[in-house]
């Protein structure tokens, strides 16, 4: 069975980590919405655990040239909001249980 491209940028997402917390960007629930457009196009939409995060833009920057990277991908949109603000229930349970949350 051939693996979606949207199944590809999910897999690609999970290798993504804010450096602060040991669990990827995808199981913490930063990742609001991945869209799949004609011909490659990609469109995610992200928050951070925090407005202030220190270390946003290498995160942003690490999601657009991992997500450029999948075969398929022609191009990558990142659009971060804090609209709604991110809390811990937005965590899978993998990602709460790997912090101590359960």
């Amino acid at each position: 069975m051939e693996t979606s491209l949207r199944d590809k940028i999910e897999e690609v997402l999970k290798t993504v980590h804010d450096p602060e917390i040991p669990v990827n960007i995808w199981e913490l629930g930063l990742v609001y919405e991945v869209k799949v457009g004609d011909n490659g196009s990609i469109k995610i939409v992200m928050t951070l655990t925090a407005p202030a995060c220190p270390v946003a833009g290498e995160i942003i920057a690490e999601v657009q040239r991992k997500v450029e990277a999948v075969e398929g991908v022609s191009d990558v949109h990142v659009h971060l909001t804090f609209d709604p603000p991110w809390n811990r229930s937005m965590m899978s349970e993998e990602a709460k249980l790997e912090l101590g949350f359960l």
